[in-house]
C-alpha cells in the first residue's frame, strides 16, 4: 500500500469522525449545537494539527523519535505564567478574565524565553542541541517548582482557576483565539515550506547532512523559533498535552515508514486529529465528562512512552 493511499485512508477516517461528532445526538437543537461543535473541532484539528507539525520536526533536528517540545520548558512555563498572574493579580483580573490579552501574553513570553535560550546557547560555539535540551530541562524542572510553591500559597479558590489551566480543555475556546491562531499557523507553514526540503536530509544526522550541503545550524536555529511558536500558539489555546506529540509522530512512522517529511506531518497531523476527535467523543459519550481529554491522551501516551523505551533499551 502507498503512502497516498495510506493517507487518503487517514483523511477518511478524521472525515467520519468530524462528521459523527458535529451531527450525532444532535436532535433538533442545530442553532445551539453546531456552532459550538464547530468551534470544539477546530480548536481539536488546530491544536492536534500544530502538536504533531512541531514534534516531527523537533524530533527530526534531534534525531530521537523519544523526545518532545515540551522538554524545553514550554509547558512548565505556561503554567507558571498563569500561576504567577493569579498569584499577583487574583483571578478577577483583566489579564484572567480577557482571554485574548492572556493569550497573546502567553504566547509573547514563551516564544519571548525560547529565543533569549536560544540566543544565549547558540551565540558561543561549540554549543550543540543536546546542551540546549538539557538547559530547556533543567528551566522546566525550576519553573514547576516556582508554580508548585505559589500554587501551594494562593487561595483555594483561586487554585482552582490554576488547576483548570493545568489540563488542555476544548470546551471553552474563544473563536476570536482561533482566528488569530490559524493566522499565525499559516503564516509558519508559509515561512516553513523553504527550509522543508532540508529535514529529509537532517534527519541522517547532523555529520551527514552537513557533508552534503545543509547549513545545519542556521537551519536549526530556524526550526526551534518556529517549534517555540507552534507550541505556545497550542498550549496558550487550549492548555499542556503532554504526550500527544510523542504518541501520533511515533505512530506516524510505524505507518507509514518513510522518510519523506511530507507524508510525515500530513500523516501525523492527521492521526493526531483521529486520536483527538476520537478521545473527546469518549469523554463525551462514553464518560459522559467524568474525566478529560487530557488525561486519556497522557494515560495512552505515558504507556506507549514506556514501551518505546523498553524497545530502545531491548535494542542496545
Amino acid at each position: 500500500m502507498s503512502n497516498r493511499t495510506k493517507l487518503i485512508i487517514l483523511t477518511a477516517m478524521s472525515a467520519v469522525l468530524v462528521l459523527i461528532f458535529l451531527f450525532g445526538s444532535a436532535g433538533s437543537n442545530w442553532d445551539y449545537i453546531l456552532p459550538r461543535r464547530t468551534t470544539k473541532i477546530l480548536a481539536i484539528a488546530l491544536t492536534g494539527g500544530v502538536i504533531a507539525f512541531s514534534t516531527i520536526i523537533f524530533q527530526t533536528i534531534t534525531n530521537n523519535r523519544i523526545l518532545t517540545p515540551s522538554i524545553i520548558g514550554l509547558d512548565s512555563l505556561y503554567l507558571l505564567i498563569q500561576t504567577f498572574i493569579i498569584f499577583v493579580f487574583g483571578s478577577n483580573s483583566v489579564m484572567v478574565l480577557n482571554k485574548n490579552f492572556n493569550f497573546i501574553l502567553s504566547v509573547g513570553m514563551m516564544v519571548l524565553f525560547a529565543g533569549v535560550l536560544y540566543k544565549l546557547l547558540f551565540k558561543q560555539s561549540g554549543k550543540n542541541i543536546y546542551f540546549l535540551l538539557l538547559v530547556g530541562l533543567i528551566f522546566g524542572t525550576f519553573f514547576e517548582s516556582l508554580s508548585t510553591f505559589m500554587q501551594v500559597l494562593i487561595d483555594p479558590n483561586e487554585f482552582m482557576v490554576v488547576q483548570n489551566k493545568m489540563f488542555a480543555s476544548f470546551n471553552n475556546v474563544n473563536t476570536d483565539l482561533l482566528t488569530i491562531s490559524f493566522v499565525l499557523v499559516l503564516l509558519i507553514a508559509i515561512y516553513f515550506w523553504r527550509f522543508s526540503k532540508y529535514l529529509d536530509v537532517m534527519a541522517l544526522g547532523k555529520e551527514q547532512a552537513i557533508n552534503l550541503g545543509v547549513d545545519y545550524d542556521y537551519v536549526v536555529k530556524r526550526m526551534l523559533v518556529i517549534i517555540a511558536i507552534l507550541v505556545s500558539i497550542s498550549t496558550a489555546l487550549v492548555g499542556p498535552i503532554t504526550f500527544l506529540g510523542l504518541l501520533v509522530a511515533n505512530v506516524a512512522y510505524e505507518f507509514l515508514k518513510t522518510y519523506r517529511h511530507r507524508y510525515l506531518i500530513i500523516g501525523s497531523v492527521l492521526i493526531s486529529i483521529v486520536a483527538l476527535v476520537g478521545g473527546q467523543l469518549i469523554v463525551e459519550r462514553v464518560f459522559t465528562f467524568s474525566t478529560t481529554l487530557s488525561v486519556i491522551v497522557n494515560f495512552v501516551g505515558g504507556v506507549y512512552f514506556i514501551y518505546l523505551l523498553l524497545k530502545e533499551s531491548k535494542a542496545w
